[in-house]
């Protein structure tokens, strides 16, 4: 993406037409977009580049869940626990569209002794020493600890225990040496992306809020930042009173490119696979598998979109390095499983997905990846000197916590530019959550109100896909659309308007973060065609540009995520 014939986009020349801002982000991860928000929505002239696409790094290798981290128990780490179930309550009532309560089972083995360890350790060992099994009175114990920080509205149930009966009519494919099971409840966050991309849509509302992606900082000139589109090669100066960088992993690099280098970072690399086994979703019930292995890593297992999401791994990355899942990351997985459903088959062409990121946690040195801290801190330093503008940097960082996480790193920024606070997030909803219907009756109400000329079944699937900003997207497709063969769900029309309104540059970007067409499976090259061909129009794609998304798209679905995409299939109809 380096051809200078491409014209610039509208909202890099924002950036290029008024080179200055109060505030300049670098980085548009989830954190990043959150605290671009909180600052637009105080009226703060803020801008946010991103090398990538929006939330196409750490943040797009989530686990999918908003959760009060109920392992961080054992590193003593109370103060996050709180903080966590806070905003996971929050999230479940501000966006309501996309975090929904979601049941979590823990499968136990015996009394005193147990698979789940690693939450509970520091009730014996303090966080310290060999991980060793922990049994359903310890568990019991923690979940009692858990909920107290849980109390915050009844957004979330308590937890449930049960004995190996009813453990066995709840859960019948579980191991039979399963002697308890422990729910309690976290939340599923089951579109990512669109939660950010929702995120992001609040904040570029506002006046005085610019953003961009595909757009790098690739160095300093004394106090202002070296900006490149990185679709033109196009390079510019930007000025701001205050730097702010939300890289993620990539934290000290961007640091080293700023002038300032850094040493703050040390993430590790966390893996899932998505599989297409009818058997294993069934075998769930409804409900996100949580265990740990006897290495002392957590392990889920997580029905999602009509899929099992199965993951993660926990091991040190280098940020330099594209991350991949690994066979033996999809063979330890497949171990895992063994050991929940033994006689349920998993086989690797049942995996449709797969994903890897790298998690941007502090610099943690000998310290094993499993006890690093998820909490995080600010750093701040100065560009060109001592005299020179303020850069914070952001150090750790989590999906569940963004929006306290915004709220702190905005008063910082506020107080460098000697401001106040004039709007809070704490009860604010989020983009299409805004007056989402919470009841059948509502929604049905919603539904007759802002349908228009489309079938009661097809708003319904736009509300669920989109929460309320539907109402906007229905008003903008015409009655009758043309459906995709080889995308289910989808039409020529609804893919075209996604590509004209939500800043999409690549293929990647509507397969990969505006739709889920890649992560549940079934992508082929005629799904790459008929999406491209979809999106051309809106995006001035000639014949050659959209040849040339195919391959990108069908490269990086295949080195990234193990999908093999014959393009070749493509050729008689190109020709």
């Amino acid at each position: 993406m380096n051809a200078s014939s491409k014209a610039s986009r509208p909202t890099v020349q924002a950036l290029r037409d008024r080179p200055q801002a109060d505030v300049l982000i670098v980085g548009g991860g989830i954190n990043g977009i959150a605290t671009f928000r909180d600052l637009a929505l105080q009226g703060v002239d803020v801008a946010l580049v991103e090398r990538g696409d929006y939330v196409s790094g750490a943040s797009s290798a989530s686990s999918h869940m908003v959760h009060g981290g109920v392992r961080y128990l054992e590193n003593g780490e109370f103060r996050l626990v709180k903080e966590s179930v806070t905003e996971r309550n929050r999230l479940v009532r501000n966006a309501p569209h996309y975090v929904k309560p979601l049941p979590t089972t823990i499968p136990i083995h015996r009394t005193f002794s147990g698979i789940l360890a690693a939450p509970f350790r520091l009730l014996v060992t303090h966080g310290r020493g060999k991980p060793r099994e922990r049994g359903a009175l310890l568990i019991k114990a923690g979940l009692l600890m858990y909920d107290t920080f849980s109390r915050d509205g009844g957004a979330v149930p308590r937890h449930r225990f049960r004995g190996r009966r009813r453990s066995r009519e709840l859960f019948p494919d579980l191991d039979e040496r399963f002697r308890y099971t422990a729910t309690y409840y976290d939340a599923s966050m089951h579109d990512p992306e669109r939660l950010a991309l929702d995120v992001l849509r609040d904040g570029v509302r506002e006046d005085a809020a610019r953003a961009a992606n595909y757009a790098s900082v690739i160095g300093a000139d004394g106090a202002s930042a070296l900006i490149r589109d990185e679709l033109t090669g196009e390079e510019f100066p930007f000025h701001a009173k205050v730097v702010v960088n939300t890289s993620g992993p990539w934290t000290d690099l961007t640091n080293a490119a700023l002038g300032q280098p850094t040493r703050f970072m040390g993430g590790t690399k966390g893996s899932h696979i998505v599989l297409d086994n009818p058997e294993l979703l069934a075998a769930t019930r409804g409900n996100e598998i949580f265990f740990e292995a006897s290495d002392g890593r957590i392990v889920l297992i997580y029905p999602l979109k009509g899929r099992v999401m199965v993951g993660t791994t926990d091991v040190d990355a280098d940020p330099r390095t594209a991350t991949v899942c690994t066979d033996d990351e999809i063979g330890y997985f497949f171990d895992l499983i063994a050991q929940v459903f033994p006689h349920i088959a998993v086989e690797r062409e049942q995996i449709v997905y797969t994903f890897s990121g790298i998690r941007p946690l502090p610099r943690h040195d000998d310290v094993a990846p499993g006890f690093v801290s998820r909490d995080y801190r600010i750093e701040q330093a100065r560009l060109g000197g001592a005299e020179g503008v303020p850069a914070l940097s952001l150090v750790g960082g989590k999906w569940t916590t963004f929006r306290a996480l915004s709220e702190h790193l905005a008063t910082e920024v506020m107080t460098l530019l000697g401001r106040t606070r004039t709007v809070s997030t704490t009860d604010l909803a989020i983009g299409g959550g805004a007056g989402f219907p919470r009841t059948d009756d509502d929604r049905t109400a919603w539904l007759e109100a802002n349908r228009g000329v489309h079938s009661i079944e097809f708003a319904d699937r736009m509300l669920d896909r989109y929460g309320t900003y539907a109402a906007e997207l229905l008003t903008e497709l015409p009655a009758t659309q043309r459906p995709l063969a080889h995308a289910a769900g989808y039409s020529r029309e609804e893919i075209a308007l996604l590509a004209e309104r939500e800043e999409v540059v690549t293929l990647v970007d509507l397969l990969l973060r505006r739709t889920s067409v890649a992560f549940v499976g079934g992508v082929t090259a005629q799904t790459l065609a008929e999406i491209a061909a979809a999106a051309a129009p809106a995006l001035g794609w000639d014949d050659a540009e959209v040849e040339q998304q195919i391959a990108a798209a069908a490269g990086i679905l295949r080195d990234a995520h193990r999908i093999d995409v014959d393009t070749a299939a493509l050729a008689p109809q190109r020709a």
